[in-house]
């Protein structure tokens, strides 16, 4: 009986053993390279994976068969030659296993990347653009989303999850909305699939971006990356920010009136709020009587509302609200947003809505800063077609101060840690070019950028062994409040830096000066930001000599009495005030540097600029602000001047 169980368990070992070496033998392929993947018209494709060493692999696709065998450490690729724009074409992996890859396109492959503006999803912005999302079925556009992921130690060879996924009125919810309108003039333009890879981590710096030779340029960064190599250190400091933030919301629970136990919630909508203070909202509650605060503020507005809005689904918009809130209509939860920027847009059940008097409850947390309701963003109550305009007299009562919350350290933001976790496994993948919407987070250090930016882009270049590839970029948007004199400006002075980096070649960028908003870091119109990276791609990719993709850029100045003449280049069919009348947003000083408001008129496409009071002018500057809203010098072609300065 013995002898019997040493058999069996020798067999089942045996067995084992060789499942493993089977599994082992395996030819593996990279996420990249799968159903539905869009591959890059030329020749020289690479198609890569790993098997056993000296495993021979075979491949078959479009007519060509090519051969490779795994070398010493399992690594094979082939380059596939030939590539022609079209498809769905299928492809024949034969080794020791067999796989067929299905639905593969042809076409053009652009990488998506940078900070939340390149983020930021069709979903975000379906209310603006309903339409495109229901016509949006196109099986030649496709996206793979690289999933966030960062490492301080080593260049990871493939990434964790992700898969390739045509456009339709479902999927493109997911797609960057950047990126899409992006491959959905081009794809218009050139009837050739697109393919987007999409590899952006919202609220990133520049240096997170770049590898550890890159970073030799940039000693503190380096540094910084050096520091979180160390695991024990990175882990001390996440521990710490999820302690103090831990810690930090359950007093805040623990001390909210409004959930204090043995009394009825805030929300409830028979509790008495009768002695509750008024404000105005949208608004802050800092610039009336409570004062600079932090913690928790309950909001809370009856509304009458008519017979014909009920029993019908709602929606209900608040805004954007700082930082965090939970909402409530009746009594009933409706929605939440963990953070500050997304719009809060809730979907209200049909039977939740009655006719006659209706309570509607926000609950705002802010952990730092000035908290509030966001000034010029929608508040309203919509139903059956009518609408309830929610602006106006708030009843409110704080539930509990609290200190600020200490900021985090976001460790996926430090330098490195996101080129090793989201480009390195790329850099395998052929590509036509890159589209990079990115400076928010490096506003702050506009002289760094000015190096920073072209050492990323070389950098991604080199790694990626294709030569100077198309890198196109969108220069920051028009953001915060207006300013009624001309002063510094670390936005202007970023997008100086964006601007200078049009000297790298193969490089083009999109004016977006005139789409942003000044309220919103994340500005909803994403179309013109698309468009604009799409005909600077027609000049820079596709090589169309005759395309105007950019506004009047500056070329040179001359002085003449106390006028200063402006020259521009990319005047296209000529210089125009947009909506006529007077071009705004020139400034002009004279020696000492102190800049006024100036008058400026076109005459023969160039700009004369001057001021009665500066008669010794040596300077001018043109939207050089953070959100210069009145700019309006354009082409006929409807593309806005670059921002400029002719001091530095």
């Amino acid at each position: 009986m013995k002898m019997n169980v040493r058999i069996h368990i020798f067999v089942l070992c045996f067995y084992t053993l060789l499942i493993c070496q089977a599994a082992y033998c395996r030819v593996r392929l990279p996420l990249l390279v799968s159903d539905g993947m869009v591959l890059q018209r030329c020749d020289g494709v690479r198609i890569w994976g790993w098997a056993d060493a000296g495993e021979e692999v075979t491949i078959k696709f479009n007519g060509g068969t090519y051969n490779a065998a795994a070398d010493m450490d399992g690594n094979w690729a082939v380059m596939l030659s030939e590539l022609r724009a079209g498809g769905p074409y299928d492809m024949e992996i034969n080794a020791d296993n067999h796989i067929t890859l299905k639905n593969i396109m042809i076409g053009d492959v652009w990488v998506c990347s940078g900070q939340s503006n390149m983020d930021l999803s069709m979903a975000r912005v379906k209310d603006r653009y309903e339409d495109v999302i229901a016509n949006s079925n196109n099986p030649a556009i496709k996206r793979f989303f690289v999933s966030k992921r960062y490492n301080f130690n080593t260049p990871q060879e493939d990434l964790q999850s992700g898969y390739w996924e045509s456009a339709n009125p479902e999927s493109i919810l997911r797609f960057t909305a950047t990126g899409y309108f992006f491959a959905k003039a081009l794809y218009e333009k050139y009837e050739v699939p697109i393919g987007l890879i999409h590899a952006s981590v919202g609220g990133s710096p520049a240096e997170a971006w770049l590898s550890e030779d890159a970073l030799k340029e940039f000693p503190a960064h380096l540094e910084t990356a050096e520091k979180f190599k160390d695991s024990a250190y990175l882990n001390q400091i996440a521990d710490k920010d999820k302690a103090v933030s831990d810690a930090w919301y359950s007093l805040l629970q623990q001390k909210d009136k409004g959930l204090a136990d043995g009394q009825k919630p805030w929300f409830d909508t028979t509790y008495d709020a009768s002695d509750w203070a008024t404000m105005n909202v949208p608004g802050y509650w800092a610039d009336g009587e409570l004062g600079h605060v932090n913690g928790v503020i309950w909001f809370r507005k009856e509304i009458d509302v008519p017979a014909s809005m009920t029993g019908k689904p709602a929606r209900l918009l608040m805004g954007r609200v700082v930082d965090s809130d939970k909402t409530y209509v009746n009594g009933k939860f409706v929605g939440s947003v963990s953070y500050q920027y997304p719009p809060r847009k809730y979907d209200v059940p049909e039977n939740l809505i009655k006719e006659g008097k209706n309570v509607i409850v926000v609950r705002v947390v802010n952990n730092i800063g000035r908290g509030g309701f966001i000034l010029d963003k929608p508040y309203h109550l919509t139903a059956g077609g009518q609408t309830i305009d929610l602006k106006g007299q708030w009843q409110y009562k704080l539930g509990a101060t609290m200190e600020p919350l200490q900021p985090k350290t976001f460790i996926e933001w430090q330098p490195l840690g996101l080129y090793n976790g989201m480009i390195a496994p790329l850099l395998n993948y052929t590509i036509k070019g890159v589209i990079w919407y990115q400076g928010e987070s490096n506003a702050g250090r506009p002289l760094e950028y000015q190096k920073l930016f072209p050492a990323m882009i070389a950098d991604w270049r080199r790694n990626w062994n294709q030569g100077d590839f198309p890198f196109l970029y969108v220069q920051l948007a028009n953001f915060m409040e207006v300013k009624d004199q001309p002063s510094e400006s670390n936005w202007a002075e970023l997008r100086e830096a964006q601007l200078k980096t049009l000297a790298v070649p193969n490089t083009g960028m999109a004016v977006a000066i005139d789409i942003g908003e000044w309220n919103d870091i994340h500005p909803l119109n994403k179309e013109d930001v698309g468009k604009r990276l799409a005909l600077a791609a027609q000049k820079v990719a596709y090589g169309d000599k005759n395309v105007v993709y950019s506004g009047p850029l500056y070329q040179s100045m001359k002085i003449e009495g106390n006028k200063i003449i402006i020259t521009f280049t990319n005047t296209g069919d000529g210089l125009i005030a947009k909506g006529g009348g007077e071009l705004k947003h020139f400034a002009i000083a004279n020696v000492d540097k102190k800049f006024v408001w100036a008058n400026a008129k076109i005459e023969n496409d160039e700009v004369i600029v001057w001021n009665d009071e500066i008669t010794n002018p040596v300077a001018v500057r043109y939207a050089w602000a953070d959100n210069p809203e009145s700019a309006n010098l354009y082409n006929k072609e409807g593309l806005p001047a670059l921002a400029f300065r002719t001091d530095e």
